[in-house]
Protein backbone atom coordinates (compact mmCIF):
# COMPACT_ATOMS: atom_id res chain seq x y z
CA UNK A 1 0.00 0.00 0.00
CA UNK A 2 1.46 3.35 -0.94
CA UNK A 3 1.87 5.62 1.85
CA UNK A 4 0.49 9.36 2.00
CA UNK A 5 3.65 10.81 1.12
CA UNK A 6 4.07 8.53 -1.78
CA UNK A 7 0.11 9.38 -2.94
CA UNK A 8 0.97 12.92 -2.29
CA UNK A 9 4.00 13.41 -4.53
CA UNK A 10 2.73 11.37 -6.95
CA UNK A 11 0.07 14.09 -7.67
CA UNK A 12 2.33 16.99 -7.08
CA UNK A 13 3.87 18.70 -9.95
CA UNK A 14 7.85 17.41 -9.62
CA UNK A 15 8.91 21.90 -9.67
CA UNK A 16 6.53 22.17 -6.47
CA UNK A 17 7.26 19.26 -4.77
CA UNK A 18 10.77 19.94 -4.89
CA UNK A 19 10.13 23.06 -3.21
CA UNK A 20 8.34 22.35 -0.45
CA UNK A 21 10.95 19.73 0.22
CA UNK A 22 13.61 22.12 0.19
CA UNK A 23 11.69 25.08 2.28
CA UNK A 24 11.07 22.10 4.70
CA UNK A 25 14.43 21.19 5.08
CA UNK A 26 15.33 24.88 5.43
CA UNK A 27 13.12 24.89 8.32
CA UNK A 28 14.20 21.85 9.97
CA UNK A 29 18.08 23.29 9.61
CA UNK A 30 16.78 27.10 10.58
CA UNK A 31 15.47 25.00 14.12
CA UNK A 32 18.85 23.70 14.67
CA UNK A 33 20.55 26.56 13.83
CA UNK A 34 20.94 28.47 16.82
CA UNK A 35 22.34 25.52 19.32
CA UNK A 36 24.53 24.41 16.57
CA UNK A 37 25.92 28.18 16.04
CA UNK A 38 25.66 29.68 19.90
CA UNK A 39 26.35 26.79 22.42
CA UNK A 40 29.63 26.96 24.22
CA UNK A 41 30.21 23.68 23.72
CA UNK A 42 29.84 24.40 19.82
CA UNK A 43 31.64 27.88 19.75
CA UNK A 44 35.00 26.45 21.22
CA UNK A 45 34.28 23.46 18.78
CA UNK A 46 34.39 26.31 15.73
CA UNK A 47 37.48 28.17 17.45
CA UNK A 48 38.79 24.60 17.07
CA UNK A 49 38.42 24.52 13.81
CA UNK A 50 39.20 28.04 12.74
CA UNK A 51 42.70 27.60 13.77
CA UNK A 52 42.69 24.41 11.54
CA UNK A 53 41.71 26.07 8.44
CA UNK A 54 44.20 25.47 5.43
CA UNK A 55 47.16 24.44 7.77
CA UNK A 56 47.94 21.42 5.01
CA UNK A 57 48.18 23.59 2.53
CA UNK A 58 50.26 22.02 -0.56
CA UNK A 59 50.43 18.36 1.38
CA UNK A 60 48.17 15.12 0.81
CA UNK A 61 46.34 13.12 2.69
CA UNK A 62 44.84 9.39 3.36
CA UNK A 63 41.14 8.64 4.24
CA UNK A 64 40.88 5.51 4.92
CA UNK A 65 37.61 3.41 4.83
CA UNK A 66 36.52 0.32 6.11
CA UNK A 67 36.29 -1.99 3.59
CA UNK A 68 37.27 -5.72 3.46
CA UNK A 69 39.89 -4.52 0.76
CA UNK A 70 41.69 -2.84 3.93
CA UNK A 71 42.86 -6.63 4.64
CA UNK A 72 44.96 -6.72 1.02
CA UNK A 73 46.41 -3.03 2.12
CA UNK A 74 49.61 -2.32 3.05
CA UNK A 75 48.36 0.34 5.34
CA UNK A 76 52.25 0.02 7.35
CA UNK A 77 53.32 2.71 4.76
CA UNK A 78 50.83 4.93 5.76
CA UNK A 79 52.66 5.64 9.38
CA UNK A 80 54.09 8.86 8.00
CA UNK A 81 51.50 10.28 5.89
CA UNK A 82 48.60 12.59 7.16
CA UNK A 83 45.14 10.15 7.86
CA UNK A 84 41.60 10.45 8.44
CA UNK A 85 40.12 7.54 10.23
CA UNK A 86 36.80 6.52 10.46
CA UNK A 87 34.02 4.99 12.65
CA UNK A 88 35.60 2.00 14.24
CA UNK A 89 38.96 2.19 12.01
CA UNK A 90 41.11 2.26 15.70
CA UNK A 91 40.35 -1.87 15.37
CA UNK A 92 43.00 -2.13 13.08
CA UNK A 93 45.65 0.36 15.35
CA UNK A 94 46.98 -2.70 17.59
CA UNK A 95 47.79 -4.41 14.14
CA UNK A 96 49.30 -1.75 12.80
CA UNK A 97 51.58 0.00 15.57
CA UNK A 98 50.32 3.11 14.92
CA UNK A 99 47.22 5.30 14.69
CA UNK A 100 45.35 7.63 11.82
CA UNK A 101 46.58 11.81 12.69
CA UNK A 102 42.63 12.18 12.81
CA UNK A 103 39.01 10.59 13.34
CA UNK A 104 35.37 10.99 12.19
CA UNK A 105 32.24 9.65 13.17
CA UNK A 106 28.91 11.13 12.34
CA UNK A 107 26.80 8.45 12.30
CA UNK A 108 24.48 8.50 15.86
CA UNK A 109 24.56 4.66 16.25
CA UNK A 110 28.07 4.55 15.61
CA UNK A 111 28.88 6.85 18.15
CA UNK A 112 26.27 5.76 20.87
CA UNK A 113 27.80 2.19 20.78
CA UNK A 114 31.33 3.10 20.64
CA UNK A 115 31.28 6.16 22.86
CA UNK A 116 33.80 4.85 25.68
CA UNK A 117 36.32 3.82 22.65
CA UNK A 118 35.95 6.81 20.67
CA UNK A 119 36.95 9.05 23.74
CA UNK A 120 39.66 7.16 24.93
CA UNK A 121 41.32 7.94 21.01
CA UNK A 122 44.39 10.10 21.10
CA UNK A 123 44.06 12.05 18.12
CA UNK A 124 42.23 14.92 17.22
CA UNK A 125 38.52 13.82 16.48
CA UNK A 126 35.65 15.52 14.78
CA UNK A 127 32.19 14.43 15.63
CA UNK A 128 28.55 15.58 15.07
CA UNK A 129 27.03 18.19 17.16
CA UNK A 130 24.53 14.90 17.81
CA UNK A 131 27.34 13.14 19.70
CA UNK A 132 26.88 15.45 22.83
CA UNK A 133 24.67 13.00 24.03
CA UNK A 134 27.31 10.28 24.53
CA UNK A 135 30.51 12.23 24.89
CA UNK A 136 31.44 15.67 26.13
CA UNK A 137 33.74 17.92 24.93
CA UNK A 138 37.61 17.30 25.54
CA UNK A 139 40.54 19.69 24.01
CA UNK A 140 41.28 17.32 21.10
CA UNK A 141 37.28 16.89 19.63
CA UNK A 142 35.74 19.46 17.62
CA UNK A 143 31.63 19.26 17.26
CA UNK A 144 30.39 19.39 13.87
CA UNK A 145 27.12 20.98 12.64
CA UNK A 146 26.10 17.79 10.48
CA UNK A 147 22.61 17.08 8.61
CA UNK A 148 21.31 14.67 6.87
CA UNK A 149 19.21 16.88 4.21
CA UNK A 150 20.48 20.03 2.43
CA UNK A 151 23.19 18.38 -0.22
CA UNK A 152 26.03 20.59 -0.39
CA UNK A 153 30.42 20.85 0.21
CA UNK A 154 31.41 22.78 2.63
CA UNK A 155 34.47 24.36 2.32
CA UNK A 156 34.70 25.68 5.48
CA UNK A 157 33.48 23.21 8.10
CA UNK A 158 32.56 25.95 10.91
CA UNK A 159 29.06 26.01 9.48
CA UNK A 160 26.94 23.29 8.30
CA UNK A 161 27.52 20.09 6.64
CA UNK A 162 26.05 17.67 4.88
CA UNK A 163 26.85 14.01 5.57
CA UNK A 164 26.28 12.89 2.20
CA UNK A 165 24.71 9.41 3.80
CA UNK A 166 28.74 8.66 4.63
CA UNK A 167 31.22 9.69 6.56
CA UNK A 168 33.62 9.50 4.34
CA UNK A 169 32.11 12.57 2.59
CA UNK A 170 32.74 14.32 5.57
CA UNK A 171 36.13 13.60 5.92
CA UNK A 172 36.76 15.08 2.12
CA UNK A 173 35.20 18.29 3.82
CA UNK A 174 37.22 18.33 6.58
CA UNK A 175 40.36 17.36 4.63
CA UNK A 176 39.05 20.22 2.03
CA UNK A 177 38.97 23.14 4.81
CA UNK A 178 42.27 22.36 6.22
CA UNK A 179 43.69 23.06 2.95
CA UNK A 180 45.18 19.36 1.48
CA UNK A 181 45.71 19.52 -2.03
CA UNK A 182 45.48 15.73 -2.65
CA UNK A 183 42.90 13.50 -1.25
CA UNK A 184 43.63 9.28 -1.56
CA UNK A 185 40.97 6.93 -0.96
CA UNK A 186 41.73 3.47 0.18
CA UNK A 187 39.36 0.74 1.85
CA UNK A 188 36.54 2.69 -0.07
CA UNK A 189 35.23 -1.11 -1.45
CA UNK A 190 31.48 1.34 -2.18
CA UNK A 191 30.31 -2.54 -2.10
CA UNK A 192 28.16 -4.58 0.82
CA UNK A 193 27.29 -8.15 1.08
CA UNK A 194 24.53 -6.79 3.35
CA UNK A 195 21.17 -6.03 1.53
CA UNK A 196 17.94 -4.18 2.38
CA UNK A 197 16.72 -0.67 2.21
CA UNK A 198 18.94 2.00 2.31
CA UNK A 199 19.19 3.95 5.72
CA UNK A 200 17.07 0.76 7.40
CA UNK A 201 18.72 0.12 11.30
CA UNK A 202 19.61 -3.75 11.49
CA UNK A 203 21.10 -5.77 13.94
CA UNK A 204 23.83 -7.88 13.30
CA UNK A 205 22.96 -11.82 13.53
CA UNK A 206 26.75 -12.17 13.20
CA UNK A 207 30.22 -11.87 11.98
CA UNK A 208 30.94 -8.67 9.75
CA UNK A 209 31.30 -9.12 6.04
CA UNK A 210 30.99 -5.74 5.14
CA UNK A 211 34.32 -4.65 7.48
CA UNK A 212 38.20 -5.41 7.45
CA UNK A 213 37.16 -6.54 10.40
CA UNK A 214 34.61 -9.17 11.40
CA UNK A 215 33.70 -7.66 14.77
CA UNK A 216 33.36 -4.35 13.26
CA UNK A 217 29.38 -4.45 13.19
CA UNK A 218 29.51 -7.88 15.25
CA UNK A 219 26.62 -9.74 16.18
CA UNK A 220 24.35 -7.36 18.43
CA UNK A 221 25.74 -4.21 16.90
CA UNK A 222 22.79 -2.05 15.43
CA UNK A 223 23.78 -0.23 12.36
CA UNK A 224 22.24 1.50 8.98
CA UNK A 225 22.39 -0.28 5.59
CA UNK A 226 24.28 1.64 3.54
CA UNK A 227 22.85 4.89 0.88
CA UNK A 228 25.18 4.37 -1.93
CA UNK A 229 22.80 6.64 -4.26
CA UNK A 230 23.00 10.02 -1.75
CA UNK A 231 26.72 8.84 -1.09
CA UNK A 232 27.30 8.84 -4.33
CA UNK A 233 25.90 12.43 -4.97
CA UNK A 234 27.91 13.71 -2.75
CA UNK A 235 30.91 11.96 -4.43
CA UNK A 236 30.18 14.27 -7.23
CA UNK A 237 29.96 17.37 -5.94
CA UNK A 238 32.98 16.19 -3.81
CA UNK A 239 34.87 15.26 -7.08
CA UNK A 240 33.65 18.55 -8.76
CA UNK A 241 34.48 21.16 -5.97
CA UNK A 242 37.94 19.83 -5.62
CA UNK A 243 38.58 20.13 -9.49
CA UNK A 244 37.13 23.85 -9.50
CA UNK A 245 39.94 24.57 -6.70
CA UNK A 246 42.76 22.89 -8.51
CA UNK A 247 42.59 19.98 -5.82
CA UNK A 248 41.90 16.45 -6.62
CA UNK A 249 40.93 13.19 -4.72
CA UNK A 250 41.57 9.91 -6.79
CA UNK A 251 40.75 6.13 -5.64
CA UNK A 252 43.48 3.91 -4.46
CA UNK A 253 41.13 1.32 -3.46
CA UNK A 254 41.90 -2.52 -4.09
CA UNK A 255 39.65 -3.25 -6.33
CA UNK A 256 36.92 -0.87 -5.40
CA UNK A 257 34.01 -0.42 -7.06
CA UNK A 258 33.67 3.35 -6.46
CA UNK A 259 33.71 5.04 -10.62
CA UNK A 260 33.56 8.93 -9.64
CA UNK A 261 37.21 9.47 -8.91
CA UNK A 262 40.58 8.92 -11.03
CA UNK A 263 41.85 5.27 -10.07
CA UNK A 264 45.21 5.06 -9.03
CA UNK A 265 47.66 2.10 -8.06
CA UNK A 266 48.42 2.03 -4.66
CA UNK A 267 51.63 1.07 -4.97
CA UNK A 268 52.83 4.05 -7.34
CA UNK A 269 52.36 5.90 -4.64
CA UNK A 270 55.36 5.69 -2.30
Amino acid sequence: MKTIRENVKRFTPAPLWHAGRRSLQAVQHARLWPQAAFHPWRRDSIRQLAALKDIHRGQRCFIIGNGPSLKVTDTYRLRDEFTFGLNRIYLAFPNWGFHTSYFVSVNSLVIEQCAEDIRALPMPKFLSWRSRRWIAPTPDLAFLHTTYTGPKFSTDVRGRVWEGATVTYVAMQLAFHMGFDEVILIGVDHSFVSQGAPNTTIVSQGDDRDHFNTAYFGKGFRWQLPDLDVSEQAYHLAHQTYMRAGRRIIDATIDGQLTIFPKVDYDTLF
